[in-house]
């Protein structure tokens, strides 16, 4: 886990500040999920959309930090893999197997959305042994 104690300079930040701290703790590797939570937890900032004026992918992406997969994706990806190695040592496990149906069916639905709104390529395509790659990888 990587260890964040960055401080904004003011007790007010300004919206630049807020902007450069989110890239900073991107850079160093934080998810936006966290960096939301250390903005609000560390340095009173509630919102950064409301601190700004953009969302937070916004600034990632103009200062060119994002990742290509969102975060929520990323992490069903990571349960399907998960679920993947469960079933080769568990191939009875029949519980595990519907999981893992509607895990996938989850993905191809988000991804279908993503794709839809820009944030995937639209040749995108989930696969299981690319999903093994990503997350491994």
């Amino acid at each position: 886990m990587v260890e964040v104690n960055e401080k904004l300079k003011m007790d007010d930040p300004s919206a630049g500040e807020i902007e450069e701290l989110v890239v900073k703790l991107a850079k160093k590797g934080v998810p936006p999920s966290k960096i939301g939570i250390i903005l609000r937890d560390k340095h009173a900032v509630p919102s950064v959309r409301q601190a700004t004026g953009k969302k937070m992918i916004e600034i990632l992406e103009s200062n060119e930090v994002g990742s290509e997969i969102p975060e929520d994706l990323m992490r069903l990806i990571e349960k399907a893999v998960n679920l993947y190695d469960h079933l080769d040592s568990n191939p009875n496990d029949i519980r595990s197997q519907r999981s893992l149906d509607q895990l996938e069916s989850r993905i191809h639905k988000l991804t279908k959305y993503y794709k839809r709104e820009g944030r995937l390529p639209p040749d995108w395509r989930y696969s299981r042994d690319r999903a093994a790659l990503l997350v491994r990888g």
